[in-house]
């Protein structure tokens, strides 16, 4: 067994429903995964700690929408529940299941309940009814692009599943930077 470290990066997005894409810088993020020794065709099992995986929030600072930042106040923060699968250390490719909570807020005022989101990201090619995208394999410095598609399920809240169009498709990618850690353990993140 040995550590990886993925940090996440600028140059993210979020796609949901029907909506333009929103822009996503995702740079602090990220988190100590434990890798397998590889099996006879070289995969190698990953999993990260939910508990201890840091994704930054959408927010005014980190998200922009149309070319503008998200009004002050909106949030929506993100909790992982699941993040683990494979890494073929031959091809650099990369399959990593992941369920996370949602949570959207504005400011003290609104609440809404969690949106869940379970997908798989996947340095190759994903595909919905609405979305697709092909992500990027590690490169020789450790850089990829993870990309998924997951159908969000209403949340309950009349306001936001009309909002939002729910059910409906939601498309993510992350670009994210992943190897062993520093041996002075600075990168840590």
């Amino acid at each position: 067994m040995a550590d990886g470290v993925l940090h996440t990066l600028a140059g993210c997005g979020l796609v949901i429903a029907a909506y333009p894409r929103f822009l996503y810088d995702a740079r602090g993020g990220g988190g100590v995964g434990r890798l397998s020794d590889g099996d006879s065709t070289g995969a190698q099992r990953l999993h990260f700690d939910p508990a201890a995986l840091h994704i930054p929030p959408l927010h005014w600072r980190t998200t922009r929408f149309l070319g503008l930042p998200l009004p002050p106040g909106l949030v929506i923060t993100i909790h992982p529940q699941r993040f683990d699968g494979s890494l073929d250390g031959a091809t650099g490719a990369m399959a990593l299941r992941f369920s996370a909570r949602f949570r959207f807020a504005i400011g003290s005022l609104y609440r809404a309940p969690d949106l869940i989101v379970d997908t798989t990201l996947s340095t190759g090619p994903v595909q919905g009814r609405r979305h697709q995208a092909t992500g990027q394999p590690l490169d020789g410095d450790g850089l990829a692009q993870l990309v998924g598609v997951a159908t969000i399920a209403p949340s309950g809240d009349p306001f936001l599943d009309r909002f939002l169009g729910l059910p409906d498709e939601a498309l993510a990618l992350l670009r994210c930077r992943f190897g062993p850690p520093a041996p002075d353990g600075r990168d840590l993140p």
